[in-house]
């Protein structure tokens, strides 16, 4: 095989994902194993994705604030469910300044514990209520099987923590939290995914109820993509997060928790990459448009770069993220390949023949070949741009979406569930909801229940045979 080419998605879509990372200069790895190095053009889409989801957080009324890296070991056992769930992931510092320390301290693996600490502090009554904070953070989990950006030792996000007066307004605020990634990441990140709740054997560590959003990739494996939960009284009781009522009676508080990570631009690859690399969103893209001026001579250089410098000035004037590329000693072609690679939405080529006509040749990263090549007057260009642009975010949501349909297949029994999950992609079923069945499933099919699906009516679950309300979708997953 060409080293120069990636592999393509089904020779190897492990290896084609892995490639992809390091050779579009998202992420390295780093020294230290399981830990990555986002490099700068894999930060910046990163810092998009903050943007857009930071100004949703404010919209809902959170504000942002910043807590410890490092958590006194005790914390951590204060809530049973929660020590448990992450006592194998847990990091751990005994010494600090050449001396063993009295207290173990844990490097965060979530920010509960300490942030609970803090609410029992600040909340004495229901005027300090809510509580709706987000702290954009590096995390700590010891991953023992690691993917870049997918699963990873280190890695960064946000996590939302909220206290609330009553169940009822924590519940409210966990469901919306949801619906805020579901918008983000069909209107930005264009990733159709799919909302609900998680099973009792797939929620949250210490929560009541998890929420998440599930997306599909390519090879039709789901890949959870945020959680919202629902953390009841659960942690109000450990860290003691009490406030007095309108009535002066004393009560805990109800509170949730929040997080999206970089786990989502895996997502972002994998749902839109193809052979070529990857395809980003315009709406997150670190550029949104690479201008490749072409000239042989001197004398064509001068007139290019004049009309190119204009263009690249009124388009950065006008909002849009873009990358003149003026390497000298690389042609046009190899250009136009590694921009592909890094996935660009949209391309502009600028020649001296274009110079001449007053035009402009736009080439799109989602439809490559002829069928994406438009020549345009120069005249008017800024409107072609953004509507282009625009196209480019409509299209890759909705082949997106078709893909995803496609590979959602109803089943009513467990042979035709067995054969959709191993090789066709997600099952959609009737579920009796059990424990037991389902880790069963689990272990013979390696397939999960990823959340609950709007359901009307009764129907027969297609594991136990019992009728049931419940309707589930499962799929083998990252």
């Amino acid at each position: 095989m060409d080293e120069k080419k990636l592999p393509t998605q089904e020779e190897n879509f492990s290896d084609w994902y892995n490639q992809l990372v390091l050779r579009a200069e998202l992420a390295d790895y780093s020294p230290v194993r399981g830990c990555m190095v986002v490099r700068p053009y894999g930060w910046a889409l990163w810092e998009n994705i903050q943007k857009a989801l930071d100004q949703r957080f404010k919209a809902t009324g959170h504000v942002n604030a910043a807590f410890p890296l490092l958590i006194p070991q005790s914390y951590m056992t204060k809530e049973k469910e929660h020590v448990e769930g992450f006592a194998p992931e847990l990091a751990v510092v005994t010494h600090g300044g050449g001396q063993e320390l009295e207290e173990p301290l844990v490097i965060r693996p979530t920010s509960e514990t300490i942030i609970g600490t803090m609410y029992a502090r600040w909340i004495q009554s229901y005027r300090d209520l809510p509580i709706l904070i987000n702290q954009w953070a590096n995390v700590v989990r010891w991953e023992m099987r690691t993917k870049l950006f997918l699963r990873t030792l280190e890695f960064y996000w946000q996590e939302g923590h909220t206290a609330h007066a009553t169940e009822q307004e924590a519940i409210e605020e966990t469901e919306r939290m949801l619906n805020v990634y579901a918008d983000f990441a069909i209107n930005e990140a264009a990733v159709p995914v799919l909302p609900g709740q998680k099973s009792e054997s797939e929620k949250f560590a210490g929560a009541k109820a998890t929420y998440s959003i599930e997306a599909m990739m390519k090879d039709t494996k789901a890949l959870q993509s945020g959680t919202s939960h629902f953390l009841g009284q659960n942690f109000a009781n450990a860290f003691d997060i009490k406030f007095l009522d309108e009535n002066n009676q004393l009560q805990y508080c109800w509170t949730t928790s929040f997080g999206l990570s970089t786990r989502f631009i895996g997502a972002i690859i994998m749902t839109h990459g193809d052979d070529q690399g990857l395809i980003l969103p315009p709406n997150l893209a670190p550029y949104q448009v690479v201008i490749v001026p072409i000239y042989r001579k001197d004398e064509e250089r001068a007139a290019v770069m004049s009309v190119v410098n204009k263009i690249s000035d009124e388009l950065v004037e006008n909002g849009f993220r873009i990358k003149v590329d003026d390497r000298d000693g690389v042609t046009p072609g190899f250009k136009f390949n590694d921009w592909e690679l890094k996935g660009v939405p949209l391309r502009i080529e600028i020649g001296p023949k274009d110079v001449e006509k007053g035009s402009l040749v736009l080439a799109r990263r989602d439809i490559l070949g002829k069928a994406g090549k438009s020549f345009i007057p120069m005249e008017g260009y800024l409107q072609a741009v953004g509507d282009t642009l625009r196209l480019i975010q409509e299209n890759l949501l909705a082949k997106a979406t078709a893909f995803r349909d496609e590979h959602i297949f109803e089943v009513s029994d467990y042979e035709t569930f067995k054969d959709v999950v191993e090789n066709k992609g997600w099952a959609l079923g009737w579920w009796y909801d059990d424990a037991e069945n389902e880790a069963n499933i689990k272990a013979d099919t390696r397939a999960t229940l990823r959340v609950f699906a709007p359901a009307e009516g009764e129907g027969v679950c297609f594991y136990s045979g019992k009728k049931t309300k419940q309707r589930a979708y499962f799929a083998r997953s990252y």
